[in-house]
């Protein structure tokens, strides 16, 4: 793609998710979330893939069932209530509807189908720009919305959570791997919601930031099976070193950074007297532990089964930028003693 028309693309997502973080009007959010979708649709099909351009027509199908769901429910409120502000969405029918619809776009289960499908058809770099930078518009909006009903939140974050994990279990393509993980990350962010805003935030943060440190070390690997991580010994072999405990931190492993946020959010529920929610939300992050650890054994305790007679990739040089690397793969492992003046910050 020509680098003028990638950048009006990348500066029309910026654009759109702005217009929704700014807006308190329905009609104007929903502008936001068009701009969106259309952004990242070019990006998502610009290879001429078929894979790519059946992910992009399902990508497209859903966001514009979500985004016609949001405006029809916007609608219905304005004409029961006569508010088109997101603060006083009072209607309980117009509710439900809009939260179904931001539920469907950021794939929280039940509706969260279309996620691992769309994530499988994309590469690396536009997967990412899907599972974190996509999120931020819908999030906003969630948060925004204070008469949404906890009810059904509360139901489809421990869905997500579920789903999440057990989905992840018989994967072997990675994207769909890391789509399970959004999706279960998703549910424990939703969980906590309703109690504490903050700390939703919190994990919507540290989320964004194990993800990509994930999907760079993918990228740098040139990595999307499981069998393809048994080699990547031979192109960087520090990065084959530091990439586990990138998946355990995702895993929400002491002492990495995932494991803050996971453990402040069980707090929360403990200390709402949630305590059965909390078990169930804890044995639910242990079926996403077992294929971290197994994408971690994979990479680390494994070797192909043949042996290569080309020279090891790691002793050519090669033009890469590894600082955004460095960055996130330092702030999703080291990151753990700064939650709480992190949790403070977003408080203020």
């Amino acid at each position: 793609m020509i680098p003028h028309i990638l950048s009006v693309f990348l500066m029309s997502l910026g654009l759109g998710t702005t217009i929704t973080f700014a807006s308190s009007h329905w009609f104007l959010a929903w502008m936001g979330l068009e701009i969106n979708t259309l952004a990242i649709l070019p990006l998502m099909a610009r290879y001429h893939h078929p894979r790519a351009v059946e992910a992009t027509t399902k990508y497209f199908l859903t966001q514009a069932t979500a985004a016609a769901m949001i405006l029809f429910a916007s609608t219905m409120n304005a004409w029961q209530t006569g508010q088109w502000e997101i603060m006083q969405m009072t209607d309980p029918l117009s509710s439900t509807l809009v939260i179904l619809a931001l539920a469907l776009k950021i794939g929280l289960a039940p509706l969260h189908t279309w996620l691992p499908e769309v994530l499988q058809g994309l590469d690396l770099t536009t997967g990412l720009i899907l599972s974190t930078w996509q999120k931020l518009a819908p999030f906003a909006l969630i948060l925004q919305t204070q008469n949404s009903p906890s009810t059904i939140l509360t139901s489809m974050a421990i869905l997500s959570t579920l789903i999440g994990g057990w989905g992840g279990l018989n994967q072997t393509q990675l994207r769909k791997i890391l789509a399970y993980s959004s999706i279960a990350h998703l549910g424990w962010m939703i969980l906590v919601l309703q109690f504490n805003p903050h700390l939703t935030m919190l994990a919507l943060f540290i989320y964004i930031t194990m993800t990509t440190a994930a999907f760079l070390m993918l990228k740098h690997n040139k990595a999307t099976t499981l069998t393809a991580l048994a080699s990547s010994w031979m192109n960087n072999p520090t990065l084959t070193a530091l990439t586990p405990l990138v998946l355990l931190s995702l895993a929400g492993l002491p002492p990495l950074t995932g494991f803050g946020p996971k453990w402040l959010i069980l707090q929360e529920l403990v200390k709402q007297g949630l305590i059965p929610m909390a078990t169930l939300a804890a044995f639910t992050a242990l079926l996403s532990l077992y294929f971290y650890l197994r994408l971690a054994y994979m990479m680390a305790l494994t070797t192909p089964p043949h042996s290569s007679t080309a020279p090891l990739q790691w002793r050519l040089k090669k033009a890469t930028a590894t600082l955004p690397l460095a960055t996130f793969t330092m702030a999703a492992t080291m990151l753990l003693p700064l939650t709480p003046a992190t949790l403070a910050l977003m408080t203020f």
